[in-house]
């Protein structure tokens, strides 16, 4: 797997995104040579470079959106087909604006038709051969458990689909002195040689220490051996969060939190995301202002006043603050005074906040909430004092989460469906837990651009 910053990509993928990216820039070339086929074309390669580029990063990042480079992605053939369609309209789109700001970069009609077709036949073709290379044995890392009792087996619990083990294959489970075998017999490894010659032969790249009780049964020197012989070694939680891109709650004891790394926040850090939240959150209300004024018509005509509905929410480091939505219910939602969350087909919601909702429009005054420093675009959602009361109480280390700005969009929301339970918190909470851990400017575009895939299908909307 390749690290970028703290979060991790299988080398498959990044493999297909480099080779997805030169193809489309050669098919800039291959449709302005088809377009002017006998003729002298009016480019050189210099001016054509910029183009070129311009045009397969529009692509990449409209399939980045569109969920194309997840590697839990599950859909077969004809799933990955849609989303390329998709991601090929919303790259026309995407565009048509570029090259409306920068006319310099435009093609020409002809060549950027051809050159447009050759790009989405030619990304079709090479998806239906990763789909067929992609899972196999020569592109994982291979793995050797150490441990196979209970512990170890929450492995093969945890992921059983195959798009959660992609990138990894378990080799097998190393039998600990001691320790009650709870794995498939079939995968347990007895040896009687030291444990470095063992994945020196079976051509080892990471060792997963799993062991019931470390203190007892923790062969330290071969472990050390492996490590000093430049073999990785992991913990089981940190395994498992590379793998399922959150934490464990259930399998974490709280060291773990203080000794493993991430939960770094620099300046840098905290400078460059307030400087992209103030710009990009002021442009898009100078740019959605339309949007925005027709919302807020529409619901004063449906409804009346008030048009935004003002609610206190927990903040950074549990500072509340009034965040602002359009109102999506009838007056006094909560005439009785209680808190409660959203659920499916809530009679509260009316006509106009249905279509709200769904689109997401409701979301848009949190522009002003990020504009002014209270949120970010980033982040975990911010809930309501009573439930964070309530939830920290419950849920261990919930009240964590609020060691950051929340945000208009998170990692819980592109990787999990709308909840309104304490489960459903419990749950979020691990993809919570892991952003604050893992944090990055990377992270936030990688979320940004997902955000598009949760809009379009409507995922989470209530």
């Amino acid at each position: 797997m390749f690290r970028v910053f703290r979060h991790y990509v299988p080398r498959a993928f990044v493999a297909l995104a480099v080779g997805e990216f030169l193809l489309l820039v050669a098919s800039v070339y291959l449709g302005v040579a088809l377009r002017f086929l006998g003729q002298e074309p009016p480019y050189g390669v210099e001016p054509l470079l910029p183009k070129a580029l311009a045009f397969a990063a529009v692509m990449l990042l409209s399939m980045t959106a569109m969920g194309l480079y997840q590697r839990n992605l599950r859909e077969g053939l004809g799933g990955v087909l849609i989303r390329l369609g998709l991601s090929a309209a919303l790259a026309l789109v995407a565009m048509a604006v570029l090259f409306y700001v920068l006319p310099g970069l435009f093609l020409g009609r002809g060549a950027f038709g051809l050159a447009f077709a050759v790009a989405v036949l030619g990304l079709a073709l090479v998806r239906a051969v990763f789909m067929q290379v992609a899972d196999l044995e020569a592109l994982q890392r291979r793995v050797l458990v150490l441990g196979a009792g209970p512990r170890a087996a929450e492995i093969g619990r945890r992921l059983r689909r195959k798009a959660d083990r992609r990138g990894c294959h378990i080799v097998g489970y190393v039998h600990v002195a001691g320790e009650q075998d709870a794995v498939d017999p079939r995968q347990v490894i007895r040896h009687d040689v030291p444990l470095l010659e063992l994945a020196r032969r079976m051509q080892i790249d990471e060792i997963v220490v799993a062991v019931e009780d470390r203190r007892k049964r923790f062969p330290l020197h071969e472990i050390l051996d492996c490590r000093m012989s430049g073999i990785e070694v992991l913990d089981l939680l940190t395994f498992l969060e590379r793998q399922l891109r959150r934490v464990e709650l259930d399998l974490m004891q709280p060291s773990w939190l203080i000794f493993s790394d991430g939960f770094r926040y620099g300046l840098w850090r905290a400078v460059s995301k307030r400087l992209f939240d103030v710009v990009v959150s002021a442009l898009l209300l100078l740019l959605l202002w339309p949007v925005m004024a027709a919302a807020a018509l529409a619901i004063y005509l449906e409804t009346g006043r008030p048009v935004l509905y003002r609610q206190v929410r927990v903040g950074e480091n549990w500072r509340p603050f009034q965040l602002l939505k359009f109102r999506s219910m009838v007056q006094d939602a909560e005439a009785d005074g209680k808190p409660r969350w959203a659920a499916a087909n809530d009679h509260r919601v009316t006509a106009v906040g249905r279509f709200l909702r769904r689109a997401r429009i409701d979301e848009l005054p949190q522009l002003l909430n990020v504009l002014r420093g209270d949120m970010s675009f980033v982040g975990p959602r911010p809930e309501r004092p009573a439930f964070v009361e309530r939830l920290a109480r419950e849920i261990p280390y919930y009240a964590e989460r609020s060691r950051v700005k929340p945000g208009i969009t998170g990692w819980a929301q592109v990787c999990y469906p709308y909840g309104s339970s304490e489960e459903d918190a419990a749950r979020k909470l691990q993809y919570d837990l892991y952003y604050v851990k893992n944090y990055s400017l990377f992270l936030d575009l990688l979320i940004l651009l997902q955000t598009a895939e949760v809009v379009l299908w409507g995922r989470g909307a209530r």
